[in-house]
């Protein structure tokens, strides 16, 4: 597992940034990689640890073989670690990028505030998978004569998609926009993840026989019924979409908007689609402020920056975190501690215990969010009220579910739902209430990270081509 003494020997060694006043000019990703000969370094960091939790369930939930393929990296033989990173991930490049790395927490060297490098090994090793031209498409040698339908062409989506392609079984995804990617595409921002990613993988899939059909609105465009009809299994990896409502009166008001609206539009814009349709949501010469402390508040926030904001300040109604976490009580677990994303960096203001009573508007439009500090139980505490100046405010308090609107209303009750409203199907099977329909990703779990996606989406591939096959060599 790497160096044995490599830990001993070599400091930890992050990827760094352009800085703020630079990266702010423009929505390319701004990071700037290590060199191979500093990647081999960071890889023999990785220690003969015994027990690698950085790879079991409280790591990686789709269980990368990240020792393996670290001394792969350290000794030099990148193809093969590409093909143990692809054995367990189909789209690393993607995880290398915008996975929050709960691997690292997990990481021994974690003790000492000093983990492996993970992530960015793992980025490295797929992009040199592509610039040398070791990612290729991987077509079923055979057919099995059964056809199967995709709904969401996110990462769950894509990865099912991809699994069940190379088990020989014929592949259509249903896309409800013009391009593929789900949030992949229209929610995380270019700066963090460019599309180009997402369009050698899609190549990809098309060669290896998966047919993209876009514009296409299940459950409103096309039925579900239909399209159990047309195949012989369908598999929903829609997303959760459904914005949770921060239930405060003003979000009628002109200028205030669903996170995702603003991040959608943006993307788009940046992809060259054509938005002259919409109202244009622009954070150029204002006052922003962004409800929510979680990763689309935060992608929000540096989206603005790059607008042309004046100020932009992230409410929060969670109290201030430790600035460490207690690595006896915590370690091998995600901690709860505080941490500044690239995008808070760029000068965001941040409010913590700090809820919103209400938006406070004149002629129409948003002038102010009036806010109050919380107790410890998330109470307002009377006389601590305070205005916060705002043109443009966005609400990004996370996700409740799935929309209720297509498929979900079509079948009126055919479809199971779980108690949170997500579609129910358990972790074995996959399967639904409803006929020969399967449920991955956010759609059945709720909102959650892309390895968990990936790992949903290439488990439900399995759970399909037993379902089509009575058996199957795909992994779970």
């Amino acid at each position: 597992m790497g160096k044995v003494t490599g830990f001993m020997e070599i400091d930890r060694q992050e990827q760094k940034y352009q800085p703020a006043s630079d990266r702010i000019r423009h929505f390319r990703e701004f990071t700037l990689p290590l060199n191979q000969g500093e990647v081999e370094r960071q890889a023999a960091r990785c220690m003969d640890c015994g027990i690698p939790y950085c790879h079991g369930p409280t790591g990686c939930p789709v269980h990368n073989q990240i020792p393996d393929w670290n001394d792969l990296v350290y000794q030099g033989d990148w193809e093969l670690a590409l093909r143990n990173l692809h054995s367990t991930n189909n789209f690393p490049e993607f995880t290398g990028r915008v996975c929050p790395a709960p691997c690292e927490e997990a990481c021994t060297l974690n003790l000492e505030d000093a983990p492996v490098n993970i992530k960015t090994v793992e980025q490295a090793i797929a992009d040199k998978g592509w610039k040398e031209g070791w990612i290729r498409a991987e077509p079923s040698a055979t057919k099995t004569g059964k056809t199967v339908a995709v709904i969401g062409s996110g990462p769950a989506g894509m990865a099912a998609a991809q699994q069940l392609a190379r088990a020989g079984h014929t592949v259509h995804v249903y896309e409800r926009e013009p391009k593929a990617g789900g949030l992949l595409r229209y929610g995380i921002p270019d700066f963090k993840m460019e599309k180009r990613h997402i369009d050698l993988r899609v190549k990809q899939l098309e060669e290896e026989g998966v047919t993209f059909h876009y514009g296409v609105n299940v459950g409103v465009t096309v039925t579900m019924e239909e399209l159990s009809e047309r195949h012989d299994a369908v598999i929903i990896c829609a997303g959760a979409e459904r914005p949770r409502d921060p239930g405060v009166s003003g979000m009628e008001l002109e200028g205030c908007h669903w996170a995702m609206d603003y991040l959608v539009q943006q993307n788009r814009r940046v992809g060259g689609e054509d938005v002259s349709g919409e109202a244009p949501i622009w954070a150029a010469g204002k006052h922003v402020v962004v409800i929510g402390g979680g990763d689309t508040a935060s992608d929000c926030v540096g989206t603005a920056f790059r607008q042309g904001a004046l100020s932009v300040t992230q409410l929060d109604i969670r109290p201030i975190p430790p600035l460490k976490e207690d690595k006896l009580t915590v370690w091998p677990y995600w901690p709860t501690k505080f941490r500044t994303s690239s995008s808070q960096a760029e000068g965001a203001e941040r409010e913590f215990s700090a809820a919103t009573l209400g938006l406070v508007g004149e002629d129409g439009h948003i002038v102010g969010v009036k806010c109050a500090r919380v107790d410890e139980k998330r109470k307002p505490i009377p006389g601590t009220e305070f205005i916060l100046r705002a043109d443009l405010v966005m609400a990004a308090i996370g996700f409740s579910g799935p929309r209720l609107d297509t498929f979900i209303a079509e079948l009126d009750g055919k479809l199971e739902l779980d108690g949170r409203t997500n579609v129910k199907a358990n972790t074995e099977d996959y399967k639904t209430s409803y006929a020969n329909v399967f449920a991955a990703g956010d759609v059945r779990r709720g909102q959650s990270l892309v390895v968990w996606a990936i790992r949903e989406g290439r488990q439900a591939a399995r759970a399909v081509d037993e379902f089509l096959t009575g058996s199957s060599n795909l992994p779970r």
